[in-house]
């Protein structure tokens, strides 16, 4: 998917500059034409300006507070409040100055006449693409507040699996913290002082302790040629990963790297699942729905197996049958279980069912690659303290064995 800017008019008049994803230039003009929008101008955005990327780093809202957002929105709709009174109460009550500025904005079109759903595609990509289409079909069933729920528990389930990963790395990240700090000390402050000592006492040194005075000597010279590196790699990874095809080989390394693949894989599924099974029970069409799980899947491999599916859906096929011809993607109790919702008519529960399937399966792949990351990293911190150990102490023995 691409990023295009365009500046169009729309039903009451107002120009509208924003943004949309879409294939082609093609695919956007006729997204903004479903829209109702008169369009002046349309154009690909490759890329933001370091500036730019950086203030979107600091300007931006949290899941946590997008989730809180809608279900207090769903709550106050359910009670009855009008959907300019619900914006005006949550845009003064946010703690984020900039989601405040946003949904002031938003409660500003609505006031003006705009439609919801029209209001929140203005703040894109504040409010995502699946955020807005559901509201849009929200409106035109008038079942706005069941919807927000539904958004708000969607959100509430991203919350949760995305903490469960963050907090799963927390412990390794600090084990690896510590052990480069250890090694900062060593480098920087200890073995200086021991080299002076060993130089001083003109004593042959053992190969090991050889290899930690030079090498210490050599990183405290060059210690800015690692990050360099890191730094040159990521810059590399970043422009291959800026065209189609080197986005695609990339996500699909991800997928194939030994057990972490295997997580971003269920992470995938799940994720497809409880979008598509959410759009779903929301109204949206089938069409629509899987361009919007393309547009989320966080994963480019995932995305074009969805895409292409779509085409065979458009076709006349139902969903399961292309999901099944991609087993290496969709596993075969996905689409048998999709195919069961098709039959049934409740695909959307079916779909809610893999989907809490895939989150308990990540938690247990989470689980298990915590156990074997945690000892693997304490036997490597282990080890390096070892042999920091034996280097500094057999040459002082050496030293007390001649002294004797």
């Amino acid at each position: 998917m691409a990023t295009f800017a365009f500046e169009a008019v729309d039903t009451t008049g107002r120009t509208i500059r924003s943004r949309v994803e879409a294939e082609s230039e093609q695919q956007a003009l006729t997204r903004l034409r479903e829209m109702h929008y008169r369009v002046f101008r349309v154009r690909e955005v490759r890329g933001i300006s370091p500036v730019q990327w950086l203030l979107q780093r600091f300007r931006r809202v949290r899941l946590r507070e997008m989730a809180l957002f809608t279900r207090q929105f769903a709550v106050m709709i359910n009670a009855g409040l009008s959907v300019v009174r619900c914006l005006d109460i949550l845009g003064t009550q946010s703690a984020n100055a900039y989601f405040s500025g946003i949904l002031e904005q938003v409660k500003n079109d609505v006031r003006a006449g705009q439609s919801l759903a029209d209001a929140l595609q203005r703040q894109q990509p504040v409010f995502s693409e699946l955020y807005v289409n559901m509201v849009r079909a929200a409106e035109a069933a008038g079942i706005l507040d069941q919807v927000l729920e539904r958004l708000a528990s969607y959100l509430e389930k991203e919350m949760e699996v995305i903490g469960k990963v963050k907090s799963a790395m927390t412990y390794p990240v600090l084990v690896l913290c510590f052990a480069l700090g250890a090694v900062f000390i060593i480098v920087f402050y200890i073995m200086p002082k021991f080299r002076e000592v060993f130089t001083e006492m003109d004593i042959p040194l053992p190969i090991y302790t050889r290899i930690m005075v030079y090498g210490a000597e050599w990183l405290k010279t060059y210690f800015w040629l690692p990050f360099l590196i890191v730094f040159l790699a990521w810059v590399a990874v970043r422009a291959y990963g800026r065209n189609e095809k080197g986005r695609y080989n990339i996500d699909l390394l991800k997928l194939r790297v030994p057990a972490v693949g295997v997580l971003l894989h269920k992470l995938a599924l799940s994720r497809f699942s409880r979008t598509l099974g959410t759009l779903r029970a929301a109204g949206i069409p089938i069409m629509r729905a899987l361009e919007i799980v393309a547009d989320t899947a966080g994963n480019r491999v995932v995305s074009t197996a969805v895409l292409e599916a779509r085409d065979r859906v458009r076709e006349g096929q139902p969903l399961s049958e292309p999901l099944a011809r991609q087993p290496r993607i969709f596993p075969v109790m996905v689409t048998q279980m999709i195919a069961v919702g098709e039959q049934t008519g409740r695909e959307d529960v079916m779909l809610q069912k893999i989907s809490d399937f895939y989150d308990d399966e990540v938690d247990r792949q989470i689980k298990a690659l915590t156990s074997i990351i945690e000892p693997l990293m304490i036997i490597g911190l282990g080890l390096l303290v070892g042999f920091i150990a034996v280097s500094v102490i057999t040459p002082i023995y050496d030293i007390a064995s001649s002294i004797k």
